[in-house]
């Protein structure tokens, strides 16, 4: 595994694990933390968007439910880090990096 991924706070998972863990999930939530450009290309379904590059994005990410579970990405799996370790330090639990992004993702895609 990359050392860039060592972060002994956050559970980064391959492609097959992450869907796996989010299928097995009560109330999981997919998070892209893509720009928009990048979530209109090609985004796994049902993923909502929430730029990490937005001034609010520390508002929208303190507007979600604490107590569910969140499964995050993004192209290559470096901001989707960054925003798992921004959501330990802000109390969310339950909080898992896909690791690769979505570059590695081999499942459903959707566009548009």
């Amino acid at each position: 595994m990359n050392s860039f991924y060592a972060d002994e706070n956050i559970v980064s998972l391959d492609s097959f694990s992450f869907e796996e863990k989010f299928k097995n999930e009560k109330d999981a939530v997919i998070i892209d933390v893509r720009t928009l450009d990048e979530y209109k290309m090609l985004r796994i379904p049902n993923s909502i968007l929430i730029d990490i590059y937005e001034l609010n994005f520390f508002d929208k990410i303190l507007e979600l439910d604490k107590s569910k579970t969140y499964f995050v990405y993004c192209r290559s799996g470096v901001r989707s880090l960054t925003a798992c370790q921004q959501m330990k330090k802000l109390g969310f639990e339950k909080v898992y990096n896909l690791r690769d992004g979505i570059i590695e993702w081999e499942s459903e895609v959707e566009s548009g």
